[in-house]
Order: C-alpha cells, then sequence, then structure tokens
C-alpha cells in the first residue's frame, strides 16, 4: 500500500528538524519477523530537543506510534497509518554511570548492553536483561522482565516526550507498572532512564549473566526469525505448558510455525507473511481457550493495518485448523 504523502501537506519540511524523515518507508527490515508493510511516515529524530519540536507542531488527528528495535513487533502486510518514531543509537544510545551509582540509558539502548554497563560498574539486579532481545523503550513500556526479576525492580525515572510536545520526567509510581504492563500512554515516547540496583561483585554479575545467555541459547529459538514470547502467562500458569496442551507445538500455517524448541514462540521459517503469523497466533489461542478455557493474551505487540479484503478475527477456532498442519 502507498500512502498519502504527509510531510509537504502538513509542512514538516519546514520546522528545522534535524532527524531524518521518509515517507512509505518499508518496515519489514526493522523487525526481527521481517514482515510488514510500510510506515506512512517515519521520522528518526536526532535527540530529545527534535522529537518534541517534530511533534509539537504535527497537527493532533495524526496517529505517531513509537518502536524500538522490533524484537517483539508484528507489524501487518498493509503497513503504518501516520507517523512510526524509531529512535536510533546516535542520539538516544548512551549510557553513563553517575557519581551516585545511578546509571542512565538511552532508550535506544539494547537490554543486554544495560546489563553490561551494570556489570562494569558493580551493580547487582540487571542480570535478567542479558536474556531479552530488544532496546530499553520497549523494556520501559512493557516492564520487560526474566528469571524472576523485571524492569520496574530497578527504574527509578524514566523520560520522555508527549503526543503534544512536551518533556516529561516520570517516577516508578507513575509508571503504575504490572505485570508487563505500563499505564503511560502508547503515544509517549520514552527517550533515556534512570535506574539503579545494588553492589555486587563483577564475578557473580558476570557469571549469573552467562547462566541466563545459556538458558536462552538452550532452550529459545533465537537464531530463527521470531518476536520472542508470543502470549503472556496467564495467572498461575504458564503460556507454553497451554500451547504444548492444546497440541499448539510444530503447528505450521503458511510460512509461520510454533516453535518445536520452545511452542510459545512463533517462527518465520522464511516465506512467512504478517497475516500467516497472527493467523497461526489466533488458532492456537483458539485451541488453548477450547482445550483449556483460558484465554491467552498476546505479548508480541501487533500492529497496522490489513491489506483489503484481509482481516483475521481473534479466537479463529477450528474454522481455520484445516489451514494448519504439523509438517
Amino acid at each position: 500500500m502507498s500512502f498519502p504523502d504527509l510531510i509537504g501537506r502538513h509542512g514538516l519540511d519546514r520546522i528545522g528538524l534535524r532527524g531524518k524523515l521518509t515517507a512509505n518507508q518499508p518496515l519489514s527490515a526493522v523487525t526481527w519477523f521481517r514482515v510488514g508493510g510500510p510506515a506512512q511516515l517515519l521520522f528518526q529524530p536526532a535527540d530529545t530537543e527534535d522529537l518534541a519540536n517534530f511533534l509539537s507542531h504535527l497537527p493532533d488527528e495524526v496517529p505517531v506510534l513509537p518502536i524500538g528495535l522490533g524484537s517483539n513487533l508484528l507489524v501487518r502486510d498493509g503497513g503504518i497509518a501516520g507517523v512510526v518514531v524509531r529512535l536510533g543509537a546516535k542520539g538516544f544510545g548512551a549510557v553513563t554511570v553517575e557519581d551516585d551509582g545511578a546509571i542512565r540509558a538511552g532508550a535506544a539502548v539494547p537490554d543486554r548492553r544495560l546489563a553490561e554497563a551494570a556489570a562494569e560498574a558493580g551493580q547487582g539486579g540487571f542480570a535478567f536483561y542479558a536474556g531479552i532481545p530488544g532496546g530499553l523503550g520497549g523494556a520501559l513500556r512493557m516492564n520487560a522482565g526474566a528469571h524472576g526479576s523485571e524492569t520496574a525492580d530497578v527504574m527509578v525515572e524514566v523520560s520522555g516526550v508527549t503526543r503534544a510536545g512536551e518533556i516529561v520526567h516520570l517516577s516508578r509510581a507513575d509508571m503504575e507498572y504490572r505485570y508487563r504492563h505500563s499505564a503511560q500512554p502508547g503515544d509517549t515516547i520514552f527517550t533515556e532512564a534512570v535506574f539503579r540496583g545494588e553492589p555486587r561483585e563483577r564475578e557473580a554479575i558476570r557469571a549469573e549473566m552467562a547462566d541466563v545467555q545459556a538458558h536462552r541459547e538452550a532452550a529459545q529459538p533465537i537464531r530463527e526469525k521470531t518476536g520472542g514470547s508470543t502470549f503472556k502467562n496467564p495467572p498461575g500458569h504458564s503460556a507454553w505448558k497451554l500451547v504444548d496442551a492444546a497440541g499448539g507445538r510444530g503447528l505450521q500455517i503458511g510460512g509461520a510455525r510454533m516453535s518445536d524448541m520452545h511452542c510459545n514462540f512463533m517462527i518465520n521459517t522464511g516465506e512467512a507473511s504478517a497475516e500467516d503469523l497472527e493467523r497461526l497466533g489466533e488458532t492456537v489461542r483458539a485451541r488453548v481457550l477450547e482445550t483449556s478455557g483460558i484465554a491467552l493474551e498476546w505479548e508480541i505487540k501487533r500492529l497496522g493495518l490489513w491489506p483489503d479484503g484481509v482481516g483475521i478475527l481473534p479466537f479463529l477456532g477450528t474454522r481455520q485448523e484445516e489451514e494448519a498442519s504439523h509438517g
């Protein structure tokens, strides 16, 4: 789909931006699934002030969607209308350890890099980030966690820019963190955060990080085109166990397959479309609902539009199962 141009229509080329504006930019290259249509407009700001300037001039009716490293995104084949904002390493990729031991990191910093910086500074409590793909912007948004720890445990303050272009500073309480959730509006774009752990020996931290990474390599299909955990763990249950019990392990639709190694991971076997992937996910949700009575929630973020004539309903049920196989 080709979207109408937003740059000239709203005078965005005349407001002194220092970042990069690109119309009809394909997003498949920036998501780990390697699928998805174009962004009507992609903006990569130079820094926080550039982002604030851009948003303050953007008309209210134009939707804004921030994305990070694309590790847990499923962009639909019709693309994304409005503006997609992607923060780059040049303006948002710094990590510094302050005099009081706090760690300040930009939202484009990969999670693993924060874990490494904390280890070097002798700050414990960050090793779980070594096993989480993606960047800090997404981790802050969804309270990312693993191995019994989560972002809320170490985050002190987060800075961001609202849809109106206002620079804000938010406390941990302001974020209202819950399991894989924060209460801030989705169009507030996080730009950096301050973290604090507890003093610990570097050797012990690095050993913990190595254990986290070893577990990830042994249990997850990290060398496949995947988006991480597909579904959230329901209270008192493991999503993968529910998927496995419903016959989801190895289930395939088109080029999309539930991993044989870890059946809560969807993979693009090479030729999958976004439609294949979402259809597979909803078919698995239907099977789990039918076998256990539990309605799994997506952990992967599904974004954008379907092409004309295409649409996928939640919980596809047995009507779609004839399209699925374990081949």
